[in-house]
């Protein structure tokens, strides 16, 4: 992974503590997830972008390679990405824990609570103006909230300055492929168009 591509034209000093920070996170052994981890998934795209999607963890494919949404999810959503003029060159997606748990199952709350300052400090380096949630456990993890993600998902939210949505993770449209009117496939399609429209104009 081209990590030098990510901080192209970003102050020596942010550099700098991007590196270090992405140094302590291969390194990590904070929780067991790093006993089974191939390899740390830190994250994918551009440092100095005002737009950050967050999932929850690395599926199998994402550990193979190091990269975040690589898998059956992670091609339709860069299929999402680009049917709305959305280059994931120009983003950046992470999760919210960097190794993936056993089975791909949720990550424990200690397991989050591990990665925790790992989130915090890149969505701190990179000061987006958009946070896009995929899914339930990253819009409960950030938002600290209890309401399903069916409730909430295309309404913003204001955290730490930042506008957040949360979306449907692709995962959940894989299982769900209708396109009718009211479904999850269409939900999405027009809440990616509004993240959209809100990043052009904080560009």
């Amino acid at each position: 992974m081209d990590h030098a591509n990510l901080t192209k034209g970003i102050p020596e000093k942010k550099h700098q503590a991007w590196e270090k920070l992405l140094g302590a996170v291969e390194t990590c052994r904070k929780c067991p997830l790093c006993q089974g981890r191939t390899r740390v998934v830190f994250g994918d795209g551009a440092m100095n972008t005002r737009l950050v999607f967050v999932g929850e963890a690395p599926g199998a494919e994402e550990d193979e390679q190091g990269i975040p949404f690589v898998g059956k999810a992670g091609q339709l959503l860069t299929r999402i990405f680009e049917a709305a003029g959305i280059d994931r060159k120009d983003i950046y997606i992470t999760n919210v824990v960097k190794c993936r748990p056993p089975g791909n199952r949720v990550p424990s709350i200690e397991e989050m609570l591990a990665c925790e300052d790992f989130l915090r400090s890149q969505i701190a380096l990179i000061n987006p103006s958009v946070i896009v949630c995929l899914g339930a456990t990253p819009t409960k993890w950030i938002l600290k909230t209890n309401e399903s993600i069916s409730r909430i998902r295309g309404k913003w939210f204001d955290w730490k300055g930042i506008k957040v949505m949360p979306m449907f993770h692709p995962s959940f449209l894989l299982r769900n492929q209708s396109k009718k009117k009211g479904s999850p496939r269409e939900l999405t399609w027009i809440d990616i168009q509004e993240v959209r429209d809100r990043w052009l104009e904080s560009r």
